[in-house]
């Protein structure tokens, strides 16, 4: 059964940062690109980063370049989203999830809350 959990939400100052984390099991995680999705109180889900499987190749959203990075260490299983610089607009819920390329089925975790207050 494919799992992506997520942790490391939370409140956090303007200006603050938060490194948010999210173990994969049930499936071959260091063959497997991961994705980091936000979504806001109702706005539509965004994609804000992505990693290749090897973790040579990341991408994040035009809004969070700079300050947002994606890691991984597939010895561990986990992908990272380290967010600095936070601004009111990044509240919201960030999902991992990643896809089965031979299916194309998404897999999504339950999400972690991150508030932004000024």
């Amino acid at each position: 059964q494919v799992r992506v959990v997520e942790s490391g939400g939370g409140m956090v100052q303007a200006g603050g940062s938060l490194k948010l984390s999210c173990v994969g099991s049930g499936f071959d995680f260091s063959n497997y690109a991961m994705y980091w999705h936000g979504r806001a109180q109702g706005k539509d889900v965004e994609l804000v980063a992505s990693s290749t499987s090897d973790g040579r190749r990341t991408n994040g959203a035009d809004a969070v370049v700079g300050r947002f990075t994606i890691s991984r260490d597939n010895a561990k299983n986990t992908v990272y989203l380290q967010m600095n610089s936070l601004v009111s607009e990044g509240t919201a819920m960030y999902y991992c999830t990643t896809r089965a390329a031979a299916t194309n089925e998404g897999y999504w975790g339950q999400g972690t809350q991150v508030t932004v207050v000024s």
